[in-house]
């Protein structure tokens, strides 16, 4: 019996959009790169992702600081932009990306229940991750972040996945954020923060 599909998104701005890898039993299954946050919920329904991993901020920020998930990798060396709380991303064109993935939550939250701390066998789930902190887990150290395209690569392929259709630093952050989906399928995950302010997940 196969294994369920998991899907990760890499988030971008308005002009770069939403880039997504499908995994089935570990194994690269699909791609899809769209600009719109409902063509991407729609493709995950269509390729009926179980467990989808995203690369943006799950909730805003309660204080306008740092959340916890966010602090507590940087206690680690691994360092991500903070999220702010959404009056301060609605007034900066920085923060666009961050508004992207809120609408793609809002989509998905339809079908998929955020992760808030509790076993992903219960059903269909979605979940904040990033690619950095994957990395960091799956090499077991602080890897370069200057130098991603090349040790991404190399980890996704220790992995046992295929690169070759990962044609950009987009499609291989994403397949990073399935990987991190498919821990989280089996339990063999870490996970950062709490459930007010949303968990940042990585394999453990």
């Amino acid at each position: 019996m196969s294994t369920p599909t998991v899907v990760g998104i890499d988030v971008g701005g308005s002009s770069k959009g939403f880039h997504a890898v499908a995994l089935r039993d570990g194994v690269y299954l699909e791609k899809c790169a769209v600009l719109d946050p409902q063509s991407m919920a729609r493709w995950c329904r269509e390729v009926n992702a179980q467990v989808i991993g995203i690369d943006a901020p799950c909730r805003w920020s309660i204080t306008g600081r740092a959340r916890r998930a966010e602090r507590e990798l940087a206690a680690e060396g691994i360092y991500t932009f903070a999220t702010p709380n959404r009056q301060t991303a609605e007034n900066r064109n920085f923060y666009r990306w961050m508004l992207n993935g809120a609408a793609l939550y809002n989509l998905i939250e339809r079908h998929y229940h955020l992760f808030d701390g509790r076993s992903a066998a219960l059903g269909m789930v979605c979940f904040e991750t990033f690619p950095q902190a994957v990395a960091c887990a799956l090499a077991g150290k602080i890897v370069s972040a200057k130098q991603k395209r090349v040790v991404r690569r190399a980890l996704l392929q220790e992995a046992r996945i295929d690169t070759t259709p990962l044609t950009n630093i987009d499609m291989i952050d994403a397949a990073l954020c399935a990987l991190a989906a498919s821990h989280l399928l089996t339990g063999n995950i870490k996970t950062y923060g709490e459930a007010t302010e949303g968990f940042i997940i990585v394999p453990s």
